[in-house]
């Protein structure tokens, strides 16, 4: 993706069920989870880069002795620093105590972050917050050993106003309103609240406090508990918490918008936010690892027991769909060719723009992402030519000759690499008031590969604001003297912002509402601006299932064909020499594409939760009032 967008986190949890003594035996180490548990962060290196967080439980420790353990780092590099600072603390105790060294009791006891349970996370701050204190895990501390709470997600409320007021209503004092504390904090209540049922329950047969905890333990229903603190939640999430007596468990949002996978054998229960970092990091094939049904949990208890749950009632599935444009790896068997398709499917249009002269057109693609669907687009090119070579031989049939033959065959695809990404230069494009200044210079250009006379079709993934495409690439592109540009997005045209974890929160910001607005103008009728604002003041005090998204409204005008025409004018300066024009992914041939996640709300302001539709018309508000603020 061109533009920087920061988006979804990444959540790895590991269950280790056998003794720390079997994965000694077997794997030569006892930190063997530690080590997994690295490898899948690094592995969703993609999902987070300003923030990252780690915590462990050792099982049945004597009191008096550690179990918990936490480190997060906002880092340039977290995840790095992070276990730098774990093998450094380990080392280092090992070095002071020779003893610990095959010991593995002794290194359980002694060593910090060596359990059998783990969490990590790696995040980006959507929010524009990367102090460590908003960095996950989070952890909700007491001296009652099952009721300590360690929580980390992938991601975001629409209506954490409510659920702060909410805690406020039953006697909490919140320490702010992030919707991450305001959820641990929910689930803490009802967790709180089912141990002292519990309690009272043992009470009364006869069991001490001492006597009641380990029971406490085996009996707490973590079902029951994620069930009354889900209740009023709003949002994509995919949520995974440890309890400190040795529970787990992880709920994914009832739409199934963030993704979560899972794999279990005899070893492992091991979850994570995508299936090929599973699939790599524990050597299993993709049939093994399962997806975690929209609206269950999986819970596994401290003696290793492992149930799917449903907590709450599943709505339609609306799986965000730019995971599989652009968020997940696309090592993912089903990813890639789903990229690839997005590709393909593109070509019609890139045919009809370039007049079927795929001679004099040289094909290439925006780093890195977009490279799947390129290959796409060029298998669906090559078909092309391959019938354009068919239909000159079946032409000139009657009085070929060998040379003309040998001519008409050598014809190939031109594909290059046109852009280079100078990723060196992107790290320190840290804000918008210096990006300007610094964006023209994060790609360089392959000179000396497009003529005068070609057309240069050129793939990016998605185009959110433009920002890189005006001021850099197109100009970039130009540079080389082609007659005509074509830059191709295999999404469809981003039109609403996102309220479920990704960074797209202000309507001004997208070059695609920008040239609605345009159009409106031209068209004499930007009137339906102030109208829609009304509108939308209309249903400030209405239930969130009451509210409707008016924005659509500003788009109805007008067809995809003139809002993706008015977008190439948006993204040229005039000091452009070729014809630039802007094509778009239909949202029909994105469904086709990627059946499995219909989450479109990006492309066609269908929210998959009520929520959304409060947040897309606040968002408009925002821009009609002229705040910044966002708007959840």
């Amino acid at each position: 993706m061109s533009d920087a967008l920061k988006h979804e986190c990444g959540i790895a949890l590991l269950r280790l069920l056998k003794p720390l003594d079997y994965y000694k035996e077997k794997y030569g180490t006892a930190f063997y989870g530690v080590n997994k548990m690295y490898l899948m962060m690094e592995k969703q290196h993609n999902r987070g880069q300003d923030g990252a967080g780690f915590a462990s439980i050792k099982l049945n420790t004597l009191p008096g002795e550690r179990y918990i353990s936490r480190i997060r780092s906002n880092q340039a590099q977290p995840i790095q620093d992070i276990f730098e600072q774990i093998n450094q603390r380990i080392n280092d105790e090992i070095k002071a105590n020779p003893q610990y060294a095959e010991d593995v009791e002794l290194q359980k006891r002694h060593i910090p972050y060596l359990g059998e349970l783990f969490l990590g996370h790696v995040r980006y701050g959507t929010f524009g917050k990367n102090s460590i204190e908003s960095v996950h895990p989070f952890l909700r501390q007491n001296n009652w050993m099952h009721r300590n709470l360690i929580v980390a997600g992938n991601f975001n409320m629409t209506n954490v106003n409510r659920l702060f007021n909410n805690l406020v209503e039953l006697g909490q004092h919140p320490k702010e309103r992030a919707d991450t504390v305001t959820v641990m904090e929910k689930i803490g209540h009802f967790l709180d609240s089912e141990v002292r049922k519990l309690y009272k329950k043992l009470k009364k047969e006869g069991f001490s406090k001492k006597e009641a905890s380990p029971h406490i333990a085996e009996q707490l229903n973590v079902a029951k508990i994620l069930k009354k603190s889900s209740k009023l939640w709003d949002g994509g999430y995919a949520m995974a918490g440890l309890l400190g007596h040795g529970d787990s468990f992880v709920l994914r949002d009832p739409a199934g918008i963030r993704p979560a996978y899972y794999y279990k054998d005899d070893e492992v229960v091991v979850v994570a936010s995508e299936r090929p970092v599973i699939q790599t990091v524990f050597n299993v094939d993709f049939e093994d690892v399962q997806e975690l049904p929209p609206g269950h949990a999986i819970i596994t208890k401290k003696n290793g027991s492992t149930k799917i749950k449903e907590i709450i009632e599943p709505l339609e599935r609306k799986a965000c769909s730019f995971e599989r444009i652009y968020f997940s790896r696309g090592s993912d068997a089903e990813i890639y060719e789903e990229r690839k398709k997005l590709g393909r499917l593109l070509m019609p249009q890139v045919l009809e723009a370039i007049e079927r002269d795929t001679l004099n057109t040289v094909f290439s693609f925006i780093p890195n992402t977009a490279e799947t669907s390129f290959y796409g687009m060029v298998e669906a090119a090559q078909d092309e030519l391959n019938l354009q070579k068919n239909e000159a031989i079946l032409a000139e049939k009657d009085k070929l000759t060998n040379e003309r033959l040998q001519e008409i065959l050598s014809h190939r695809l031109r594909t290059e690499k046109i852009a280079i990404k100078d990723v060196k230069l992107r790290t320190f494009i840290t804000e918008d008031s210096s990006r300007d200044d610094l964006v023209a210079h994060v790609y360089d250009v392959t000179y000396g590969v497009v003529k005068e006379s070609d057309n240069l079709v050129i793939i990016d993934d998605s185009i959110v604001r433009g920002t890189t495409l005006k001021k850099s690439i197109i100009k970039m592109m130009d540079r080389l003297n082609p007659k005509k540009i074509v830059v191709v997005s295999s999404a469809p045209q981003i039109r609403y912002p996102d309220c479920y974890g990704i960074d797209m929160a202000r309507l001004e910001d997208l070059v695609a509402f920008r040239a609605a607005l345009e159009l409106l103008k031209e068209a004499g009728r930007y009137e339906l601006v102030e109208e829609v604002y009304e509108k939308c003041k209309e249903q400030v005090d209405l239930e969130d299932q009451d509210v409707q998204n008016f924005v659509k409204e500003i788009y109805e005008p007008f067809s995809d064909q003139q809002i993706s025409d008015k977008i190439s004018e948006l993204l040229c300066d005039p000091e452009i020499n070729a014809d630039v024009k802007v094509i778009y992914q239909t949202v029909e041939n994105l469904h086709e594409a990627c059946p499995k996640n219909l989450g479109d709300w990006y492309f066609t302001g269908d929210y998959p939760t009520p929520g959304g539709n409060r947040v897309v018309n606040r968002a408009f508000m925002n821009f009609f009032e002229g705040k910044k603020d966002r708007a959840y």
